[in-house]
């Protein structure tokens, strides 16, 4: 079937490279990029689509799709190992770059202060 593109979910980003990455922004699509589920309950066609004629949204995969003989519940079970190894990443990361806009906040502040002093003389 492949990707709605018509869907209010789907999404596609081309980057520098050339690469193109098609998905669903609910992730409701365990085959992105290549197919969305058969009868998926949250696909919703675009307002501004809706009895409009036109061309393709975005250029075709670069790569075919896969042939895989995994069942989806396989590969459900990949994908929630790597979002368990990025949830278990995420708050580091997230902790550094606060620590970062706290210090930037901090030098801007004094900054602020340098300009108020240097004014009221």
């Amino acid at each position: 079937m492949g990707m709605r593109e018509e869907c209010k979910h789907f999404q596609s980003r081309t980057y520098e490279s050339g690469e193109v990455a098609r998905f669903c922004v609910l992730g409701n699509a365990p085959d992105q990029p290549w197919n969305c589920p058969d009868n998926c309950v949250t696909y919703e066609r675009r307002f501004a689509d809706v009895g409009w004629s036109h061309g393709t949204l975005v250029p075709a995969p670069a790569q075919p799709e896969p042939v895989t003989e995994i069942p989806i519940e396989n590969r459900r079970e990949v994908l929630d190992m790597a979002s368990e190894i990025v949830n278990a990443v995420a708050p580091e990361m997230i902790g550094e770059r606060l620590a970062e806009l706290e210090a930037l906040k901090k030098k801007d502040q004094r900054s602020k202060r340098f300009w108020r002093r240097d004014r009221d003389r």
